[in-house]
């Protein structure tokens, strides 16, 4: 991979990892579903005028929006609304690989191997320390429950990516994202209630929409068109790696950021769960080197 295509990658992964205060920004003035909501409608407009509509079935491209716009960042941004802070948010979250691994080997027969079971035992232990060290200030059960809740639908919503054939992803982004506003509206309409919906609105600092639009544009149509670009160019077993880098900038980001404090509790635990990541995404391409 040239310098250049790297500096883009890491410019991509430091964009999802730091994301996650800037949720915690944007929360700060608007209700989590109602929050979505914003992201997801600037995520496709005005960009669906000028997008043209991805050769995907119109019933995938649903399926898609809603399990990541409702069940992923719906579940996230209410999970980190109080219940759990943003840099362990970014790492529990990173568990999407292991549902993805899971629902793969359920629904699409695929044979689980020794490395993969060597990684979720791992991530598990991970999880572990943080269950034992729960703390309202820092995690709860429920903003654990949220958040691995949130992973599981990604994980739904990679699935539907692996059931696509060729098709740009950008557009696909644009175009899925139409689909994650109504839910996400009637959801923040019936749960939030629309005179919370209408002050939050008029009264959101410039903060708050620089939030909005970062979710729509920065993390969505930047993050993944970008990244989308470079696994068209490059090998996964390349480029998929340095989204381990995502908790570090998350929790890096959170603690310089907010003040978030890094016990050794927490660090432990990181180090479990990325050590099940590094084996799972690593441990393929390392074999076939020694072959």
């Amino acid at each position: 991979m040239p310098f250049s295509h790297l500096l883009l990658a890491l410019a991509v992964v430091f964009v999802w990892g730091t994301n996650f205060v800037v949720i915690r920004w944007g929360l700060d003035g608007l209700p989590p579903f109602l929050f979505a909501t914003l992201r997801f409608t600037f995520s496709a407009l005005p960009w669906l005028l000028f997008v043209p509509r991805p050769t995907a079935p119109w019933r995938k491209m649903a399926a898609f929006g809603v399990l990541l716009g409702v069940g992923q960042f719906g579940l996230l941004f209410l999970a980190m609304r109080s219940s759990i802070s943003p840099g362990l948010a970014s790492l529990v979250v990173q568990v999407q690989v292991f549902f993805t691994i899971g629902l793969s080997l359920l629904l699409m027969r695929e044979h689980v191997r020794g490395f993969q079971i060597a990684g979720l035992l791992l991530a598990l232990a991970g999880l572990g320390v943080i269950a034992l060290n729960l703390d309202a200030a820092v995690v709860t059960w429920l903003g654990l429950a949220l958040v691995l809740s949130a992973a599981f639908f990604w994980a739904c919503a990679n699935l539907v990516i692996k059931s696509l054939g060729p098709v740009n992803m950008l557009h696909f982004m644009v175009w899925s994202s139409v689909f994650a506003v109504p839910p996400l509206f009637a959801l923040s309409w019936l749960l939030e209630g629309p005179q919370l919906m209408q002050s939050a609105v008029v009264q959101a600092s410039p903060l708050v929409w620089a939030s909005v639009l970062w979710q729509a544009l920065g993390n969505t149509l930047f993050g993944y068109g970008l990244w989308n670009w470079l696994l068209a160019r490059h090998p996964a077993a390349t480029v998929t790696p340095l989204a381990l880098l995502v908790p570090v900038f998350g929790m890096g980001a959170s603690a310089l950021s907010l003040g978030e404090s890094l016990p050794g509790w927490k660090l432990g635990a990181a180090a479990l769960v990325l050590s099940g990541l590094a084996v799972i995404v690593l441990w393929p391409r390392l074999r076939a080197r020694l072959n």
